[in-house]
C-alpha cells in the first residue's frame, strides 16, 4: 500500500512539474501566430502578451481561397475604445495605406493587407501596452471591423 501511495505521489509531483514548465515556457513566448480565412475571423481570437517581453511579434497567415480584392485581411492593434474612429479613418485611408490612416497615433501596431496564401508580421514594443487597459485587434479591410475582432491582454 505504501509503495502505491509513493508512486501516486511521484506521478502527481511530475504532473505539477510538467505543468509549471509548460507555463514558464509559455510565459517566455514573445510571439503569436494567427490564421485568417474567408469566414472573417482570427484564429485564435485572443492573445496574451507577457510583460517580461521587450518586443512582441504577431504573424498573420491568410488561408482562404477568395481573391485578395474580395477577401483581404490585416491585423490592427488599438485600445478598445478607439475602434469606431480608427476603423472609419482606415476606410478613408484606403488600400494603398493598408486601410490604416498614416501617422494614426491610436494605432499601436498593424500588418500589411494579406490575400489568400500570403503571410505577414509585425513586431512592436511591449512598453507600448499598459496593464489594465482593454486592447482590441481587428481587420480594417472594408466592412470587416464590426465582426473580425479579437482581444489582447498584457500579462504580468
Amino acid at each position: 500500500m505504501r509503495r502505491r501511495s509513493a508512486v501516486r505521489l511521484a506521478v502527481f509531483a511530475a504532473g505539477i512539474a510538467l505543468a509549471a514548465a509548460a507555463q514558464a515556457s509559455q510565459a517566455q513566448t514573445c510571439e503569436a501566430t494567427l490564421a485568417t480565412d474567408d469566414t472573417i475571423r482570427f484564429i485564435p481570437a485572443h492573445i496574451d502578451v507577457p510583460a517580461s517581453c521587450t518586443e512582441f511579434t504577431v504573424k498573420l497567415t491568410h488561408t482562404g481561397r477568395l481573391p485578395k480584392a474580395a477577401m483581404a485581411h490585416n491585423w490592427v492593434l488599438i485600445r478598445k475604445a478607439d475602434l469606431v474612429q480608427v476603423a472609419r479613418d482606415g476606410a478613408f485611408a484606403g488600400p494603398d495605406s493598408d486601410y490604416v490612416m498614416p501617422g494614426d497615433k491610436r494605432v499601436i501596431a498593424y500588418t500589411s493587407i494579406t490575400g489568400r496564401g500570403e503571410s505577414t508580421s509585425v513586431t512592436f514594443p511591449v512598453k507600448a501596452l499598459a496593464a489594465g487597459v482593454e486592447y482590441l485587434f481587428f481587420c480594417s479591410f472594408t466592412g470587416h471591423s464590426p465582426v473580425m475582432q479579437g482581444t489582447l491582454t498584457l500579462k504580468p
